[in-house]
């Protein structure tokens, strides 16, 4: 999606803003003996709340309103029993449509007592993305944010998981431009337009380098097997510079 008047910039950062609401009060409930289906309930009653349906239920039937992803889970998470223990490594994704706008985030949070290395991970996964973020701009390269996100990996002793990249969200959950590398591609020529509207989520692992499919047709694992979080924000590119719209209030 590219932002094209006011009223577009109005819906977006309205779906914007829930999301982004919805992913705090989730992250503030997680909680030990919890199960993920618990937690998906309360996000699903926050956003049908503010008039906004699911994403990855409306546009790909996926069995939740939410991802939910547990320890050796890194995306795509199905909601169901297993119940959340102390020391877990969460990573919840919130992505939604209203009024014909979708919006997408995602952060990932450890639950106490969690060991220093994971809460390491969790502070340098955010900073990796706003690393990303702080590259966005009208006229610049997209190759700039896996450039720089992956030097930030480097010089911090990270890998990047190497097959789940950003993407254009808008008029839909996923769009133009796809496959938007969060790790240095040079194949990548495309230009960042004033007003593009994509997303930034790398995922930062302490030894992954790719995402695998598991036993169900959703949820995907680290390979090889290691912690790994994902911070997401959806933003917009213009001539000053990165408008992010999944600030919560």
């Amino acid at each position: 999606m590219t932002i094209s008047n006011e009223d577009d910039l109005i819906r977006l950062k309205e779906i914007g803003r829930i999301v982004a609401n919805t992913l705090k009060a989730m992250g503030a409930v997680v909680e030990p003996g919890m199960t993920t289906a618990e937690l998906d309930a309360i996000g699903r009653g926050l956003l049908e709340q503010e008039g906004a349906r699911p994403g990855p239920e409306l546009c790909y039937r996926f069995p939740g309103a939410t991802c939910i992803s547990v320890n050796e889970e890194i995306a795509h998470g199905i909601p169901g029993g297993r119940q959340i223990e102390r020391g877990d490594l969460i990573n919840i994704d919130v992505s939604a449509e209203k009024d014909g706008i979708f919006a997408d985030t995602g952060a990932s949070f450890a639950v106490p007592p969690a060991a220093a290395a994971i809460g390491r991970l969790c502070r340098d996964g955010r900073r990796a993305m706003w690393t990303g973020i702080r590259q966005v701009g009208a006229g610049r390269p997209l190759a700039r944010i896996g450039y720089a996100i992956e030097e930030f990996a480097r010089k911090n002793r990270y890998t990047l998981v190497q097959n789940l990249a950003s993407h254009g969200v808008g008029h839909s959950l996923h769009e133009e431009p796809k496959e938007i590398a969060t790790w240095s591609d040079p194949s990548e020529h495309r230009m960042m337009n004033d007003g593009l509207v994509f997303t930034i989520e790398p995922f930062l692992s302490i030894g992954a380098d790719w995402a695998k499919d598991g036993d169900d047709p959703w949820t995907l694992f680290s390979d090889p097997l290691a912690p790994t979080v994902q911070y997401e924000h959806t933003v917009v590119a213009t001539r000053n510079g990165p408008l992010v719209v999944t600030l919560p209030n």
